[in-house]
């Protein structure tokens, strides 16, 4: 049990450092080929935060733990938008001026709606997962073409601002690219196996221990990057980066992990945690989008209701977890 505990400790640090490390090496290595600066923020910052859930979860599906695949997935979009942006919002007040969040906003409304389909069967077959993946795939193209050919914006300005801090020579970016995905992948063994020792010890499912304490954990990149965007006054930023996570973690997180084996679920993940990350969801739309309100933005009073959500969340988890 110590061992366990020692290794999601170990796990979980080194996973931050080296999902930090990649997300950077990649950044710097688009710029250097000459990407828009839109585009390497929605695609490679944005989705790249989201690194973490997406080897944990193909590494725990890949070796017969898909519950902690799916808990990871959406513990991380409900970890991100009740506990990321809330503690964020109260540290600082989170304004939104970017036409390009405000057009994204809705598209991961539907896109948590239809998460709802593969779970009423009981069961994200691999036809599913592929349906998912083909979503994704759909969705990045058109990322891609808003990036590739989008006016100027907000977002733009404030991702340009990030890359050129975070400059760095071509051959470094690429040491860190590839240094950072290996020890990504080297830290999600030894996460994953830590929570499945763990939950066994617990008697809890795999599911539980991937809403809880690996969804914390692998959410960890987007609250440094959210507090520390903020800092900078690169509010849309912040918010940025936790749409195109939950995107991620929705679509090709769960897409990914299903399409390795099927995930069979828990009869509470449909009424439970699917229908609290899609609440969550729509109080987001409405705290940051409100069409009367000028400007939009995430107060204080936002921040505290989604802190106070998420541990409400997390202790009727608790107490309906180790009753699974």
């Amino acid at each position: 049990m110590l061992l366990a505990i020692a290794a999601i400790v170990f796990g979980l640090a080194l996973l931050v450092w080296s999902a930090d490390r990649f997300v950077e090496g990649a950044a710097a290595t688009a710029n250097h080929l000459g990407m828009p600066a839109l585009l390497i923020g929605m695609v490679i910052i944005g989705f790249g935060t989201s690194a973490p859930e997406m080897v944990v979860s193909a590494l725990a599906s890949s070796q017969g733990n898909p519950g902690l695949a799916l808990g990871n997935a959406y513990g991380s979009n409900i970890t991100n938008i009740a506990l990321i942006l809330g503690i964020t919002a109260v540290l600082a007040p989170i304004s939104v001026a970017s036409q390009v969040l405000k057009r994204e906003a809705p598209m991961l409304i539907a896109i948590t709606l239809l998460a709802a389909w593969p779970l009423m069967d009981g069961v994200i077959t691999e036809l599913e997962a592929w349906v998912l993946l083909a979503i994704f795939a759909s969705y990045l193209g058109w990322s891609i073409y808003q990036g590739m050919t989008g006016s100027t914006d907000v977002l733009s300005t404030e991702y340009d601002q990030e890359i050129k801090a975070s400059a760095m020579p071509i051959r470094r970016a690429v040491t860190w690219l590839v240094v950072g995905l290996i020890l990504l992948i080297i830290s999600s063994r030894i996460l994953v196996w830590g929570a499945v020792d763990i939950a066994t010890a617990l008697g809890v499912s795999d599911l539980i221990i991937g809403l809880t304490v690996v969804a914390v954990g692998t959410s960890l990149p987007e609250l440094a990057s959210a507090i520390a965007a903020v800092r900078k006054n690169e509010h849309d930023l912040a918010l940025g980066n936790v749409i195109g996570s939950n995107m991620f973690n929705t679509l090709a997180v769960v897409g990914i992990a299903g399409a390795i084996t099927p995930i069979p679920l828990e009869p509470l993940v449909l009424q439970r945690d699917w229908l609290v990350m899609t609440v969550l969801t729509f109080l987001l739309l409405i705290f940051a989008f409100r069409p009367n309100s000028r400007p939009n933005r995430l107060n204080r009073i936002h921040g505290g209701i989604f802190i106070a959500c998420y541990i409400g969340y997390t202790v009727y988890l608790l107490q309906t977890g180790f009753n699974v």
